[in-house]
């Protein structure tokens, strides 16, 4: 049976209610993002939200290679894992507004398997070697916890086929196209057996722009803003759109995000997203739409799927109410 996961920034004062809250609605899991410049701390967040309940999956949606060092990240992690009793899990990526607001460009590929590489490592009580130095956490490899898992973002190919070899998960932030979503698994899969390694140890999840709403118009506009923000992942500097649908508007987004409104409907770059992009790329409508929809995408073959319901900028009783609908009218059906 899938997941529902949810994402919603770790706001200091309100993380713990945030959790505990979402936990009481049915969420399986909850997402932080770690954006030091636009939302408090990441795994102070984490560490408040374990506190609060007993059984939600919580982990950063996602944090970067840039920002924290390979021991640092894995310190925190499972440092999470040890006091939400096993419920952890390491969400990591590229970087978007955390490398932005710092005047830095997402890691390179080859930076980000770098990365997961050693921060797996030292998941794992292993030995990494940090600049010829032998480094070891020992109070993970003593701790007899067991190991978090990492789940990597991925849009393009080149870091789908890397967290294939690394990761033990994959979140796909490819939109709600299911034959996008298919190719992507098919990459992965592929990817991981060219490695000599198991496809089917692999997990999928998806990040979805999603919000239920009887009205479509406003269920569009609710999630505008993030919808943008993962719009412009396909269409960044040195992303392939070639033979892509909507390659047009991906390409437009990402050549005129607008960062300084990150993920807020009033952003520059909103008014490329048409109707008929928004309803290809996302799950905008009425509950019964959101069934049919997001059962679409578990129909492909994903284990989870992240809904990213709001808006920076977005009216909050509005948000709160979409998500209300989720819980009660959308995801018991799909389960």
């Amino acid at each position: 049976m899938a997941e529902f996961w949810l994402v919603s920034f770790p706001a200091p004062g309100t993380t713990a209610a945030t959790a505990q809250a979402a936990e009481e609605a049915g969420w399986d899991g909850l997402l932080f993002p770690d954006t030091q410049n636009l939302s408090g701390d990441v795994y102070s967040g984490l560490a408040l939200a374990a506190a609060a309940t007993e059984n939600i999956g919580l982990g950063p949606g996602v944090t970067n290679p840039i920002t924290r060092h390979p021991a640092v990240t894995a310190s925190a992690i499972a440092t999470i894992q040890v006091e939400s009793g096993g419920r952890a899990v390491l969400g990591i990526g590229r970087g978007d507004s955390s490398m932005a607001y710092i005047g830095r460009k997402p890691a390179p590929v080859g930076v980000l398997g770098g990365y997961m590489h050693d921060v797996q490592r030292y998941l794992r009580g292993e030995p990494v070697d940090i600049d010829g130095y032998e480094s070891h956490n020992r109070w993970i490899a003593n701790s007899g916890q067991s190991k978090v898992p990492m789940e990597v973002a991925a849009t393009g190919p080149r870091v789908i086929a890397a967290a294939a070899v690394h990761a033990e998960r994959i979140a796909f932030a490819v939109g709600a196209d299911p034959e996008r979503l298919g190719w992507a698994i098919e990459t992965a899969r592929s990817a991981r057996e060219a490695a000599g390694l198991d496809p089917s140890d692999l997990s999928f999840g998806a990040y979805v722009n999603c919000t239920a709403d009887p009205d479509a118009t406003r269920a569009r506009e609710l999630i505008s803003g993030s919808v943008g923000v993962f719009a412009h992942f396909s269409g960044m500097a040195g992303a392939s759109t070639t033979g892509l649908r909507d390659a047009d508007v991906f390409d437009a987004v990402g050549a005129n995000y607008d960062m300084a409104n990150h993920a807020r409907i009033s952003a520059q770059h909103t008014s490329i997203l048409n109707d008929e992009f928004i309803d290809r790329f996302a799950v905008a409508g009425s509950a019964s739409y959101c069934v049919d929809r997001l059962g679409q995408l578990v129909d492909v073959g994903l284990d989870r799927l992240i809904l990213v319901t709001f808006s920076g900028d977005a009216d909050p009783d509005a948000v709160a109410a979409g998500n209300l609908r989720l819980t009660t009218d959308v995801l018991p059906q799909l389960r």
